[in-house]
């Protein structure tokens, strides 16, 4: 099922939405093909979301929530874990997508920027994600993980797959290696965002996976 929110697709002050769900809608039919094709951003993509899963250290029966679960490609790998899943994305057309591989899964259209239904606010053994935390910035970045642990269950941790450097200069050697394919957006540099989380009382740890992505570990504050 996938109850919709109807949420404003603008940003406070009705400053324009640099990533509106629009964008992804068209995107939703072509997008698992597009993500097995290699080079930036989605080199290593497979071996990025069986990490997550790994990281992540599920056991049957447990609850997972996939944040942004798109076409559902990190949520398969769970449910052939035999856990529970629930799921949100902005776009109508990506949920859609991910309910016919997951018709198990309670999914909700809602917008991590804006309030969402009640029913996802936990607790929930695992919170998980894959590609979507790099339209944020840093500060938006924690204050998101900060909420977000308070809906994990005793014991349970988030798992945040993305597009992600351990420093400035492994994400500069990246953007030359990726020439003309390169788009700036927020991409995580571990050595920047490790110590605000900290701050933040979130103790996260970083793996760097593929050429372009690793996954961060964070355990319920």
């Amino acid at each position: 099922m996938i109850p919709s929110d109807e949420q404003q697709q603008t940003q406070p002050g009705n400053l324009r939405d640099p990533f509106p769900p629009a964008d992804f809608d068209a995107w939703a039919i072509s997008y698992d093909q597009d993500v097995l094709r290699g080079g930036f951003p989605f080199d290593g993509y497979s071996k990025v979301l069986e990490f997550t899963l790994r990281l992540a250290e599920v056991r049957p029966g447990q609850s997972v929530l996939d944040l942004g679960i798109g076409t559902g490609n990190l949520s398969v790998l769970f449910a052939g874990q035999g856990c529970r899943l629930y799921g949100t994305d902005f776009s109508l057309p990506m949920l859609e997508q991910a309910q016919r591989k997951l018709p198990q899964a309670v999914l909700f259209q809602a917008d991590l920027r804006q309030p969402w239904p009640e029913a996802l606010d936990g607790p929930f053994d695992r919170i998980v994600s894959a590609y979507v935390f790099h339209h944020f910035d840093l500060t938006e970045k924690v204050t998101l993980l900060t909420r977000l642990s308070t809906f994990l269950a005793p014991g349970g941790r988030m798992v945040i797959a993305d597009l992600a450097f351990d420093t400035k200069l492994a994400l500069q050697a990246a953007r030359q290696a990726a020439g003309s394919a390169w788009e700036d957006e927020f991409y995580w540099i571990a050595e920047e965002a490790l110590p605000e989380l900290a701050r933040a009382g979130l103790n996260a740890v970083f793996y760097p996976v593929s050429s372009y992505a690793g996954v961060f570990v964070v355990p319920k504050r």
